[in-house]
């Protein structure tokens, strides 16, 4: 059946910590995901999709206000959704749609933002929501969970007892209830509430109509391939360890001199060192083996639009927060560091029978916080491309996204949409292509070096990592600019800053030829014929800075002189 809803259905899947490269269809070291390439030839796929914050919590943020963690002020995990922010939930829910979150949270914790939600089950990466970690709530609202809680608790288990399994790499094959995992038991809840809103049902309570009166708009955020890493056994023989080609490493790339110093922390609490090819190859294996899991539940989410007849009235959009090392400069887990293995990730938008080309590859270097925008202006509520008509009264027509959609709201105005600092994506859209993407990391805090790794009881794995993860969340205020052929990371707060002999490069800086030196083994931020490219990627670094600096958007003048005195509400 066809939905008569005003605006179309959207469903976001977000997969967490999943690399670009951990798919064959970016990479040769990746595995075939049958799923995610269907979807792709039902849409376009973005190349170098790039996240603009490499952790969980910044990164969620920044997609789903489409702005930067510099403007929300959401730069760590224990900074989550700030109050008053203009996210996607609430614009959908004030252009009347029904709206759910199923799976990973880990983004909005104040209860005005949990309010948007008509549907919420959490699920995260060792069960159910116990309510011991920031932003993670156990309760459940529009729905109950459709596979039992007691299964979903059973299947965890083997998660519940790896320890650490976020450094040196942990693995696990288990033989639980495989409806009980969550990369199983989310897409079971998604199916039937695909099935219960083209009932009718608005998860009120009061049950379906027989007719879909409404639009939904759903976030489906599976917890894997993040760790603990432990799959199921059916999926680990689907990805079986003597076909898995490992990435190219190279000896000794963190004893060279222009390694910065927290890159080379990183790789001592990280390193796959003094494990056998065998030892990599399976937890690099049971990384794949999750990943293959969930590209199997999102086939079934797939199937049940195609069932239940409404694809064609829906927005279907796939990335990931973030993405893991797995195997790369021979590392395993994640920190905060620019390589693409943790900033570039899987990035598709579908949409076929709304005018979205199917089967397209665009190249432009894209940020994830324009997914926002593009799925307004694919639903027509929001135009961000065309100019403003001038209103009578007006000596100029106002900058900014204009509003289409015909709703009487203080909260979703042309203004307010001015806060969005993404962009409609290139092919997708009628938007230019791209020339560069932009990511970050920190709050400004002290460095954390490597004498200060080694005065902890364990410099190494899993409890290195967990007891030096608050400063590192915070250390520096790193900046990375990518285009297509070069990447280029700064940090001017570097306690080690200062310009080499050689050429203008800071001692911190980081450049990647990524044409010539795609894996990023070689920095070559410090050779005086790059120059001229540090110069290029800086200025890039400047405009973006400039054009997303102010934390909240200024009310601009209509009128090029002045007008009556402005009506301001001083109540609040």
């Amino acid at each position: 059946m066809m939905s008569d809803t005003k605006h179309p259905n959207v469903i976001f899947i977000i997969a967490d910590q999943m690399k670009w490269s951990a798919l064959r269809m970016y990479s040769e070291i990746g595995i075939e995901a049958p799923s995610l390439e269907r979807l792709a030839g039902e849409g376009v796929r973005f190349e170098h999709g790039i996240t603009p914050h490499a952790l969980c919590v910044p990164a969620r943020v920044s997609m789903m206000t489409s702005r930067f963690a510099h403007s929300t002020g959401a730069r760590r995990n224990e900074t989550l959704m700030p109050p008053g922010e203009l996210h996607a939930f609430r614009i959908w829910k004030e252009l009347g749609y029904t709206t759910g979150l199923f799976g990973k949270n880990h983004c909005f914790i104040q209860q005005s933002d949990l309010d948007t939600l008509d549907v919420r089950l959490e699920l995260s990466h060792r069960g159910l929501s116990t309510g011991d970690y920031l932003g993670e709530d156990g309760s459940t609202k529009g729905m109950d969970w459709v596979v039992p809680e007691s299964v979903i608790t059973e299947s965890h288990t083997s998660r519940g007892n790896i320890a650490g399994g976020s450094g040196g790499g942990n693995w696990v094959v288990s033989d639980h209830d495989l409806a009980g995992y969550s990369s199983s038991a989310i897409p079971t809840q998604v199916e039937s509430f695909l099935e219960r809103a083209v009932d009718g049902d608005v998860f009120d309570g009061e049950g379906g109509s027989g007719e879909q009166s409404k639009p939904f708009a759903i976030q489906v955020s599976f917890p894997d391939p993040h760790s603990p890493n432990e799959v199921p056994r059916k999926y680990s023989e689907m990805v079986p360890a003597e076909l898995i080609t490992l990435p190219p490493t190279q000896e000794g790339e963190f004893d060279l001199p222009n390694v910065p110093e927290r890159n080379r922390v990183l790789y001592e609490m990280l390193s796959l060192d003094g494990k056998s090819e065998a030892e990599k190859r399976n937890i690099v294996g049971t990384y794949l083996a999750m990943t293959r899991f969930v590209d199997d539940g999102i086939g079934r989410i797939l199937d049940k639009l195609d069932d239940l007849g409404i694809r064609d009235n829906t927005i279907v959009v796939f990335t990931a927060d973030h993405g893991d090392f797995a195997g790369e400069h021979n590392m395993f887990g994640k920190g905060g560091v620019y390589y693409d293995s943790l900033v570039r990730v899987p990035y598709i938008v579908s949409w076929p029978a709304g005018g979205v080309p199917q089967g397209e590859v665009d190249d432009s270097p894209v940020s994830t916080i324009d997914l926002l925008p593009t799925i307004l202006q694919l639903s027509r509520a929001v135009d961000f491309i065309g100019s403003r008509p001038q209103e009578p009264g007006q000596d100029f027509p106002p900058a900014g996204p204009q509003l289409l959609a015909d709703i009487d709201s203080d909260i979703l105005t042309s203004d307010t949409l001015r806060r969005i600092q993404g962009k409609p994506l290139p092919t997708v859209t009628s938007a230019p292509s791209r020339t560069a993407a932009f990511s970050e990391y920190g709050t400004g805090g002290p460095a954390f070096t490597m004498d200060m790794l080694h005065e902890l009881p364990v410099s190494t794995g899993s409890e290195a990592i967990m007891g030096s993860l608050w400063i590192r969340e915070a250390e520096g205020r790193r900046k990375m600019v990518r285009t297509r052929d070069w990447k280029y990371i700064t940090d001017l707060s570097s306690s080690s800053v200062g310009k080499s002999d050689e050429s203008t490069a800071y001692s911190e800086d980081e450049l990647y030829d990524l044409k010539n030196d795609p894996w990023e083994l070689t920095n070559v931020a410090h050779e005086a014929e790059n120059v001229g490219v540090i110069s290029n990627m800086r200025g890039l670094l400047v405009d973006w800075l400039l054009e997303t600096e102010d934390y909240n958007p200024v009310p601009l003048p209509t009128l090029i002189g002045r007008g009556p005195r402005p009506d301001v509400d001083t109540s609040r």
